[in-house]
C-alpha cells in the first residue's frame, strides 16, 4: 500500500531526534497498521481530519478514530547527514539526498532560539542567527539540483539541437530519480520564461533561477521553528520568507504524548491544553514538568508538531482524505468493519486514481463508482472533493 512520505531534516542538537520521536509517539499507533513496526529512521506520524462518521452520525470502533477525528498515518524518514556540502558527498551526504529524494514534502527542524551553531555544537541563547541555518539547507538542495542538470547539460543541448528531445521531456529525464513529473518541469520554465530559449544561451543564473523554481514546487520545505519556547524575540519568524513556519517545541510534546500514554493525563496531539486524569496520583516532579509544559502553551499556544504534519499533508500538498467502503449503504467492507480506510489522495484526483490506490487491478477491471454521501454513479473521471466517502464497482477484485 503506497503511504505519502515526509522528510524531517536537521543539522545537530536542533531537536530533530526529539521531534521525531514525539511525531510517531501517538497514543493510537497501536496495532497492526502500516509502519507500526519499523525501522530505526522510519516512522509512522498522523495527520488529522475530520471523520466521515461525523457526517452521517453513526458509531463505529476504529482505533484511528478518536471522537469523530480520524488520524491518517503518514511515513516519517528521519534524514540523516546533513551537514555543509551534504550535496558533495561529505559527511553522510550521500545518505541524506537519497533519503531525502523519497520524500513529498520537507521539514526543516531549526533551532529558533539560537542555541547551536552551525556545525550543531552548543551556544548561548540567541547567539547564532537561525536565518543561516535556513539558507543553509536551501541552498545544499538547490546545489544538489543544479548538479544534477549540469552533469548532462551538454547533453540535454545537444538532444535539443538536433531535434531529439524537448527541453521539458530532456530535463525531466535527468529528474526522474526525484519524482519530479514532466509537468512540473513545464511550470517552472513557463513561470521564468525559459520554456522558448534555446538551453546553448543559457546564463549560468538562468540554471540556478530555474534549478530553485523547481526545488520549490517539487521539494517544498516547512520551518518546524523548534525551541519557540526559548526564543527571547519570535519575531524572527517573520524574516524566513519562501517557506511555512511553524513555531514549536517537540520537547514538550514529546512529554505530552508519554504522559498521555502513561495515563496521567488527557491529551490529543494538537489541541492547546490538556487536562489531569481523575484520580490519578501524581509525582511531585510530574506536576513540575506539567506546570513547564503550561508555560510553553502560553507563549506559542500549542506545541506545534500536529500543525506542522497537518500543514505539510493538507496546506502544502495539497491532499484530501477520501473513504473507500465496498457496501455503500452500510458504509463497510467485507467483513462488516465501518469505515475501515482513509485514504490520502492529491486534490483533482477522481474516482479511477482512487481505485488504483486500492489495487491495481480494480482500477484495472473499474466500471463505475458511487458516491456514498449523494448515493449518485460517477464515473472514472468524477473529481472527488475531501471527506467523499466512495464505492468502486470493478470487474475484477483484488489479486
Amino acid at each position: 500500500m503506497m503511504i505519502l512520505q515526509i522528510g524531517l531534516l536537521g543539522k545537530a542538537n536542533v531537536g530533530k531526534s526529539t521531534f521525531f520521536s514525539a511525531a510517531t509517539e501517538t497514543p493510537v499507533a497501536t496495532g497492526n497498521f502500516p509502519f507500526t513496526t519499523i525501522e530505526p529512521n522510519i516512522g509512522v506520524a498522523y495527520v488529522k481530519a475530520d471523520c466521515a462518521c461525523k457526517h452521517f452520525g453513526i458509531p463505529h470502533e476504529n482505533q484511528l478514530c478518536v471522537n469523530k477525528i480520524r488520524f491518517i498515518p503518514v511515513k516519517l524518514i528521519d534524514v540523516a547527514g546533513l551537514v555543509p556540502g551534504a550535496h558533495e558527498g561529505k559527511g553522510l551526504g550521500n545518505q541524506f539526498l537519497d533519503d531525502a529524494r523519497q520524500a513529498e514534502v520537507l521539514i526543516h527542524v531549526v533551532d529558533i532560539a539560537g542555541t547551536t551553531d552551525i556545525q550543531g555544537q552548543p551556544v548561548p541563547i540567541g547567539t547564532h542567527d537561525p536565518l543561516e541555518d535556513v539558507e543553509f539547507v536551501r541552498n545544499e538542495f538547490d546545489q544538489w539540483f543544479v548538479n544534477i542538470l549540469q552533469r548532462d547539460w551538454d547533453k540535454i543541448t545537444r538532444e535539443i539541437d538536433q531535434k531529439r528531445a524537448k527541453l521539458t521531456d530532456g530535463i525531466t529525464k535527468r529528474f526522474t530519480g526525484l519524482g519530479i513529473k514532466d509537468f512540473q518541469v513545464q511550470e517552472a520554465l513557463q513561470k521564468l520564461n525559459l520554456i522558448s530559449k534555446n538551453p546553448k544561451e543559457w546564463q549560468e543564473t538562468d540554471i540556478h533561477s530555474f534549478v530553485k523554481e523547481l526545488r520549490k514546487n517539487t521539494k517544498p520545505i516547512i520551518i518546524a521553528a523548534n525551541k519557540a519556547d526559548l526564543c527571547k524575540d519570535l519575531d524572527i519568524i517573520k524574516k524566513i520568507d519562501e517557506s511555512f513556519v511553524v513555531p514549536c517545541s517537540a520537547e514538550t510534546e514529546l512529554l505530552l504524548r508519554k504522559a498521555s500514554k502513561a495515563g496521567i493525563i488527557n491529551y490529543s496531539p494538537g489541541e492547546e491544553k490538556f487536562s489531569l486524569v481523575e484520580g490519578k496520583e501524581i509525582l511531585p516532579q510530574q506536576k513540575k514538568a506539567l506546570e513547564v509544559v503550561e508555560g510553553v502553551f502560553s507563549k506559542i499556544h500549542s506545541t506545534g508538531i500536529q500543525k506542522i504534519l497537518n500543514n505539510a499533508v493538507f496546506d502544502t500538498l495539497k491532499f484530501i482524505v477520501v473513504y473507500p467502503v465496498e457496501d455503500e449503504t452500510k458504509l463497510t467492507n467485507k467483513d462488516g468493519d465501518v469505515l475501515p480506510d482513509a485514504k490520502l489522495l492529491p486534490e483533482n484526483s477522481n474516482a479511477k486514481d482512487l481505485a488504483g490506490l486500492i489495487h491495481a487491478d480494480i482500477a484495472k477491471g473499474f466500471l463505475h463508482a458511487i458516491d456514498c454521501k449523494t448515493k449518485q454513479r460517477i464515473g472514472a473521471d468524477h473529481k472527488l472533493k475531501n471527506g467523499d466517502v466512495i464505492k468502486i464497482v470493478s470487474t475484477l477484485s483484488r489479486g
